[in-house]
């Protein structure tokens, strides 16, 4: 049995949310940080290619895709919500919350590549993405109304 209630993913579509940005960030195994303006600026000038910003029907098709894995995979999703630059998800599975993370966000892929109307980039979202352990159910509660209701 879990220890947890579920796990709160978040990940970014690439190049729109990057190492020092002035909304905070997060660095890996650090946590949240304080703007860094001359990071971001060299983030931005050293990006692969243009940053990606999802169109209301990518952020569709993420969600879809998301909703049919998790059914797949036998995973309760408690919450989703694809935004313009980040997507955020609520679940619950027997896996570790990485492996969740990097399915998800390869099938969204693979998705918004052969829709009907493509998203055409060379990177889609960028590497890792943040994955919170949910303790309890009044943790996993507070995620899913900020999934919800707080992102407008």
């Amino acid at each position: 049995m879990n220890d947890y209630a579920g796990f709160f993913i978040t990940w970014t579509a690439y190049g729109t949310w990057l190492p020092g940005d002035a909304r905070g960030w997060r660095k890996s195994g650090a946590g949240n940080q304080l703007p860094r303006p001359r990071l971001e600026g060299w983030c931005a000038n050293n990006l692969n290619s243009e940053p990606v910003f999802l169109r209301p029907v990518d952020r569709e098709t993420v969600e879809e895709a998301i909703r049919e894995h998790c059914k797949i995979r036998g995973w309760v999703i408690n919450a989703v919500n694809a935004r313009t630059n980040h997507v955020h998800v609520v679940v619950q599975a027997y896996e570790k919350p990485q492996k969740v993370r990097d399915q998800l966000k390869a099938n969204c892929t693979r998705r918004l590549r052969i829709h009907t109307d493509p998203l055409i980039c060379k990177t889609t979202w960028t590497r890792g993405g943040d994955c919170e352990v949910l303790e309890d159910d009044d943790a996993l509660e507070a995620a899913v109304r900020y999934v919800l209701e707080a992102q407008d």
